[in-house]
Formats: structure tokens, C-alpha cells, sequence
């Protein structure tokens, strides 16, 4: 791998100005229907609009979460603005009134499409519900964050093998078809909705110490270190499980991995336990070298997905780069070893000059192994600046764990 040339305290400089000049200012702007008040639809590259495409809750969540965090460390009006309207379609239209919960999706209009209670999205609604909690002293907030909690004990929880379904009728009622997206397996628990629930059971615990939320978070942590975490050929979770953990796809996404890699120590600092913090501590550095190992290109770049023998889905996806900063950020203030401040450094390089957009702004969402662009939206159907899945969370909160992390000189 070519070696960094940015420093740690450059690299503090350069996340401050893309977060606040580029990433927020872009979603503020173009993240929401200026007729509707709901979210945009589909943003191409450059910055044609398509409406008619359906409203995802997840996409709001993340909207909510991300202008809550940026309001919490780079306080701005703009910020507290968009964040109340991504608020507000979490409140309403997003909130099920009958049942609880978020709907899946909304059709333009704002009308429910699809109904189901998929467990990722009702994750995501608890971290920026608690995040907004965070930044604005507003209570409502927590209390609906607290009942997204009950509702997913209560309905999801796998109380005897341990975990989370991944999707609900909308009254919780069992589901046959329970994928997250057409490219995913239909399994009844996997990494990335087990990841999220993690995730935001971790936030909520900082906020509201409830013993059985702590129980909750304490199994589901042991649970990803016990069932999803593989030892061989190398370390890396697996993706997709039946009902009694056995895996269902031999496949290593390198993205969820050094996602996972922080996001476990986040959750095992969180707990406070000192043998699940070491034993978690082991578990991310094992994490952040395989992916260094395995899943990094000669730029410095993660590719999408491989399995034993190699990578073999060679785009580079902007949200993996995005965690990579994170993950090998964090590898190296827990581990000390250089190579993984190395690879901090090499990914926002990466980042800086071929993910950022510097005509329309943003970051583009897909790139081939060389670095092109793929074409715009619809010709690809991934290759926008905002969309279902395309969101300012993943490239934001790196801008954020950097800024936290790494002092300001």
C-alpha cells in the first residue's frame, strides 16, 4: 500500500471543512421535497431530481441523527432546521399510530407503501431520536425512543437463541419474506440489523441507564462476539443466519467489518464491564487487521465484498472508505500500532480524491476498482447523491469521530 501523506492533526483540519462546508450544507439543502416537506426522492450526481421515488424511514433517521450530532459539536441554525424536519417525518408521517414503530417506506404523497416493521429501520429511529435528545433537551424524543425499545424486546427479541428478527408485519406478527433489500438473503437474523440494534441500544444506554436496556445491550454484544464473529480463514462475521446461528452465505463484506470493528468497542465501553472489554478490545483489533489484510486495495481503498480466497466484488462503495476512517482511527488509539493510523490516513486520501464530488458536492456512491464514477442515476440504479440508501450518516459521523477523537491545534 502507498504510503500516507496526510498527518493526524491534517486529517482533523480536513474532516472539520468537508463536514461543515460540504457534507451538511449539501443535505440541508437537497435533502428535502421544498413542496412537500418530505425527502427529496432520488438526487442524481448532478443534481437532477426524481420525486416520485417512495420515502424510506431509514433515510430520515439518518438525516435526524446526522444534523442532531453536527448540531451537538458544530452548532449552526441551518442544522437545527433541517434536523426538525427530518423530526418531524419521524413523528409523523413514519409513525405508526395504531401499532408504534416506523413504516418501511412512504409513496410520494407521504402515504404508507410499505408497512412492514423491518427491525434496521426501527434501530435507526432510536439513534436519531436519542441523538436529537442529545442536542435539543427535548424529552418527547426520548420517550419515543424509549417505546422503539420496548416495542423491539417485546416483538423482535429472540429470547431464547438470542438477537433480533429482522422484520415484523406492521401489528409485529411473524413474516415470511423478511429481506432488508432485494440484494439480501431472506434470513431471520443478520449482521447489519444485529449491528444497528448494537448500535443504538449503545446510544440510548449513554442517555438512559435502564437496567434492562443495559441487559439487553450486555446479550446482544455477547451475541455478535459469540455467533457472528468467525475465526477462519481470518477473522470476519458472517452475514446471513437461520434461526439456530448457522451461517447461510459464505460471503465477508469488509465494510460491516471494520464498521463492526468500532462499533463493538463502542458498545463494550458503553457496558463498562472490564473482561467484555477486553475480550472486545481483542475482537476489533482482529477485525481492523483483517480487513487491512484482506479487503484494502493498493490506493488505500475498501472494496465491497469477497470471501476465503479474495475480494470479489471490487467497487469501492463511499460508506465503506467512510468507516474505514473510523475503524482503522479506532484500531490505532486502542492498539498503538502505526499501520492502522496509516490506513486511517490512506482511506480519507482516497476519500479526498476520488469520493468528494467538487463541482456538485457530496460524495459519489460508486466507484469502479480504478476509481471512475459509475454512470448517473437511473442508468445505475446505486449511482446518486441521495437516495433510499444513499444518506449523510456513514461520511458525516466520520467527519464527527474524527473531530471527537483527534484534538483541534
Amino acid at each position: 500500500m502507498l504510503q500516507a501523506t496526510l498527518s493526524l492533526p491534517d486529517l482533523r483540519r480536513h474532516v472539520e471543512r468537508e463536514l461543515t462546508q460540504n457534507i451538511l450544507p449539501f443535505w440541508a439543502r437537497h435533502g428535502f421535497n421544498p413542496t412537500t416537506g418530505g425527502l427529496a426522492g432520488v438526487v442524481t450526481n448532478d443534481l437532477r431530481v426524481y420525486p416520485e421515488v417512495p420515502q424510506h424511514s431509514v433515510l430520515a433517521a439518518r438525516m435526524l441523527w446526522t444534523f442532531a450530532q453536527a448540531q451537538s459539536l458544530v452548532p449552526d441554525p441551518r442544522w437545527l432546521n433541517a434536523g426538525r424536519q427530518a423530526l418531524a417525518l419521524i413523528q409523523r408521517p413514519f409513525w405508526d399510530g395504531a401499532h408504534g414503530g416506523v413504516f418501511w417506506n412512504l409513496d410520494p404523497q407521504g402515504q404508507p407503501l410499505s408497512d412492514r416493521k423491518q427491525v434496521y429501520a426501527q434501530a435507526f429511529a432510536i439513534y436519531g431520536l436519542v441523538a436529537w435528545h442529545a442536542a435539543t433537551e427535548d424529552t418527547s424524543a426520548l420517550t419515543r425512543a424509549q417505546e422503539l425499545f420496548q416495542l423491539l424486546e417485546k416483538h423482535a427479541r429472540d429470547m431464547e437463541r438470542g438477537g433480533y428478527l429482522e422484520a415484523l408485519s406492521r401489528p409485529w406478527g411473524r413474516l415470511e419474506d423478511m429481506r432488508l433489500s432485494d440484494k439480501d438473503l431472506n434470513s431471520p437474523k443478520s449482521y447489519n440489523t444485529l449491528l444497528h440494534v448494537l448500535e443504538a441500544y449503545t446510544a440510548l444506554l449513554k442517555v438512559w441507564p435502564e437496567p434492562t436496556l443495559r441487559a439487553a445491550l450486555m446479550d446482544l454484544l455477547g451475541i455478535c462476539l459469540d455467533k457472528l464473529v468467525y475465526a477462519a480463514p481470518f477473522p470476519h462475521c458472517e452475514l446471513f443466519f437461520d434461526m439456530e446461528w448457522r451461517t447461510l452465505l459464505s460471503k465477508i463484506s469488509y465494510g460491516h467489518d471494520i464498521e463492526a470493528s468500532w462499533l463493538f468497542w463502542e458498545a463494550a465501553l458503553a457496558l463498562g464491564d472490564e473482561g467484555l472489554i477486553r475480550r472486545t478490545k481483542q475482537v476489533s483489533l482482529d477485525l481492523a487487521d483483517s480487513v487491512r489484510s484482506h479487503g484494502l486495495d493498493v490506493d488505500g481503498a475498501v472494496f465491497y465484498d469477497g470471501n476465503a480466497d479474495g475480494p470479489v466484488n471490487t467497487d469501492k462503495h463511499w460508506w465503506p472508505q467512510a468507516e474505514a476512517v473510523v475503524g482503522f482511527l479506532n484500531a490505532y488509539q486502542i492498539g498503538g500500532r502505526q499501520e492502522h493510523l496509516d490506513a486511517a490516513l490512506r482511506a480519507w486520501e482516497f476519500i479526498e480524491t476520488k469520493v468528494i464530488d467538487p463541482v456538485h458536492g457530496e460524495w459519489f456512491a460508486l466507484l469502479d476498482r480504478d476509481g471512475q464514477v459509475y454512470p448517473d442515476y437511473p442508468a445505475h440504479p446505486e449511482s446518486h447523491k441521495i437516495g433510499p440508501w444513499k444518506c449523510p450518516y456513514h461520511n458525516a459521523r466520520a467527519c464527527l469521530e474524527v473531530m471527537r477523537r483527534v484534538p483541534k491545534r
